[in-house]
């Protein structure tokens, strides 16, 4: 089973690739993007919205060239009217490049060549959506474009005024509350920046030394190619900042090794999808929404940083569990140890390739920006990859990997453009503060029923959306409701990313799974269905941080915060023995449903609940030791 095309139409349309002349003419575009943006976020001082449009209109060229326009559209050069649009793009950024210091000296009064090239601006970017990201998130932002404008034709609460054609586009195109607001300013900083990085990592090879790190530590346990693909998918989820590259990455290696060991296909690509989706939650670098969320809040990004860690760590256990118990149930191995890279060796060879990485943290922990720490890193690398002949770049590999990120950019830069629609509508017409009020009146108060809400609005958006897209729009419609409720901001805004991030393994429109499936050879849907149960376990955690800010560094207690661990760890793994129906000896039907419902009462915020399933879990996990032993002993 395919996606469909409709959902999700980038998917099924392979990117191009170009040779000979046309070839290197693409790759100056690339790397003098790549260049330009190193300049503006180091040395350079260009107005924010300048240098956001310069930001888009490169990204949508790039898009442009790379992206066909149909199924049936050339795949070895562009058409005429590829080039035509990636002329108007860079024309577009260059009219605000130079024209923005007049029209504010004009008080905001365009001329009618400048709403001209606003709307101009606007519907290249509605077309580089379509290619890049999808219809789903395109038709979402023209769909509030409307509403801005004809809010007297929505019915109750949900009518407004309407404006006038003139004021949308101003504010859409010609300020920085729109296309070029804060979702493209945060893409054109610190995610470009750290895409880069990441494709500086991937040019050095430390992605081979991720997965052999792996191996060496865990590819002996049992079932223990599952396990590297967790800790690989960990490692890479947390400099890649996307769940389908982190598949492509690491499973390539790792679902092979799950099969050898007798892992089935379906299961072995489930895994990889689910391990690589949570790669997005994963600190120091946590993807486009994590840095988005450091703007919506102002705080630090450390902040953030630190708060992901505790859930990230819970989610990976999760994931751990189900796979151990898995492969417990099947009886799997692990690999011979003959056959494993040596830890000590893999470290001397490319340890030194997690120095960056290291400074970055160091950065961020001492006070310093993202970008700063970013730019720092990047440097570091370059350096660090001379001390070893395997991570040595050379000239071809420099410009590949400048290539490489502004390519890997351009698809979160133009979803971050069609976000401005969402967020300047939203800001325009109050829908925000109305979809809030409906979300609390129709949980009648209650917060429980408020957080499944919102949960459901996040991974249905999240079906369509990429992660980014649907932490903003989530952010901006339910987190308010949730903070209206007494949830802290941080932790409505983590709610907001967490699901945002774990609808790219909820069926049916699974990418990292649709991924994964091709790698393992198996049936997209399958791999889906597994890989949503792999991941359940973990779907329960934001609930846990809100009931518990603590869990996120809010209010923190030493006493209290070791207690909800624990006690998310037990359940975590009570949730896990459920799904799977194992522990130490096989479970009946009625001690699955038992461990489930023991699982989910572990993250309610009622103590004595807690306290009463932790009797049941210790005194059902004894019965389970002690036929275990009793079957062991006949």
């Amino acid at each position: 089973m395919k996606i469909p095309s409709f959902l999700n139409p980038a998917e099924h349309i392979p990117n191009r690739e170009f040779a000979g002349r046309l070839g290197l003419g693409v790759l100056v575009l690339t790397v003098v993007t790549s260049l330009i943006h190193c300049w503006m976020n180091s040395f350079g001082l260009l107005m924010t919205i300048k240098m956001n449009a310069i930001h888009l209109g490169t990204m949508m060229a790039i898009t442009f060239l790379y992206y066909p326009a149909r199924s049936k559209s050339p795949r070895e050069v562009p058409s005429w009217v590829d080039w035509v649009l990636v002329v108007l793009a860079l024309s577009g950024s260059l009219y605000i490049l130079l024209g923005y210091n007049r029209l504010l000296a004009s008080h905001l009064n365009p001329l009618p060549l400048d709403l001209a090239m606003a709307v101009m601006t606007m519907a290249l970017l509605v077309e580089a959506s379509r290619r890049a990201v999808g219809l789903p998130l395109t038709i979402l932002g023209m769909l509030f474009v409307f509403y801005t404008k004809f809010g007297l034709w929505f019915p109750g609460l949900f009518a407004h005024k309407g404006f006038s054609w003139e004021r949308i586009i101003i504010r859409m195109g010609l300020t920085d509350e729109g296309i070029y607001g804060v979702s493209l300013t945060v893409s054109s900083t610190y995610v470009f920046m750290f895409i880069l990085f990441g494709a500086f990592l991937s040019a050095t090879k430390t992605s081979e030394f991720f997965n052999d790190f792996a191996l060496a530590l865990a590819g002996r346990f049992r079932g223990g190619p599952a396990k590297v693909a967790v800790v690989a998918s960990a490692l890479m989820g947390s400099i890649s900042g996307s769940a389908q590259a982190n598949v492509a990455t690491t499973g390539a290696i790792t679902i092979p090794l799950m099969k050898r060991v007798g892992y089935v296909p379906y299961f072995a690509g489930a895994v990889e999808a689910a391990a690589s989706t949570g790669g997005i939650l994963m600190p120091p670098i946590m993807g486009a929404a994590a840095f988005i969320m450091s703007t919506f809040l102002g705080v630090p990004y450390f902040k953030i940083m630190l708060a992901g860690a505790v859930p990230a760590i819970l989610y990976y256990t999760a994931i751990m569990f189900m796979v151990d118990l898995r492969a417990k149930k099947r009886g799997l191995t692990g690999i011979e140890r003959s056959e494993l890279p040596s830890l000590k060796e893999t470290m001397l060879h490319r340890g030194h390739m997690l120095l960056p990485l290291a400074l970055i943290i160091y950065f961020l922990v001492a006070g310093y920006t993202p970008l700063f720490s970013a730019f720092l890193g990047l440097l570091s690398i370059i350096v660090l990859s001379f001390l070893r002949q395997s991570t040595r770049m050379s000239f071809r590999d420099f410009l590949s990997a400048l290539d490489m990120g502004a390519r890997s950019a351009a698809p979160v830069a133009i979803a971050c453009g069609v976000v401005g629609f969402i967020v300047g509508s939203v800001a325009m017409t109050g829908v925000g503060q109305i979809v809030a009020l409906n979300i609390i009146m129709f949980s009648g108060g209650k917060l429980w029923a408020a957080l499944i809400l919102c949960m459901l609005a996040a991974l249905v958006l999240g079906m369509g959306l990429p992660a980014t897209a649907c932490y903003i729009v989530t952010a901006t419609i339910a987190a308010p409701a949730l903070q209206q409720m007494g949830v802290p901001p941080l932790a409505a805004h983590f709610f907001a990313f967490y699901y945002g991030t774990m609808s790219a393994v909820v069926p049916p429109v699974a990418l990292t799974s649709y991924t994964a499936a091709g790698l393992a050879g198996a049936k997209p849907m399958k791999v889906a269905i597994t890989g949503f149960g792999l991941a359940l376990s973990g779907l329960l955690l934001p609930y846990l941080f809100v009931y518990n800010p603590m869990l996120l560094f809010v209010d923190f207690h030493l006493g209290q915060f070791l207690f909800v661990v624990i006690m998310a760890i037990i359940g975590i793994y009570s949730l896990s023995s459920g799904i799977i129906g194992m522990q130490f000896y096989g479970l009946a039907a009625w001690e699955r449903l038992l461990f489930v419902g023991i699982g989910i009462s572990m993250v309610t915020p009622l103590g004595l609940y807690k306290v009463i399933s932790l009797g049941f879990f210790l005194f059902f996990t004894l019965q389970n030791v002690l036929r275990h032993r009793k079957h062991a002993s006949a």
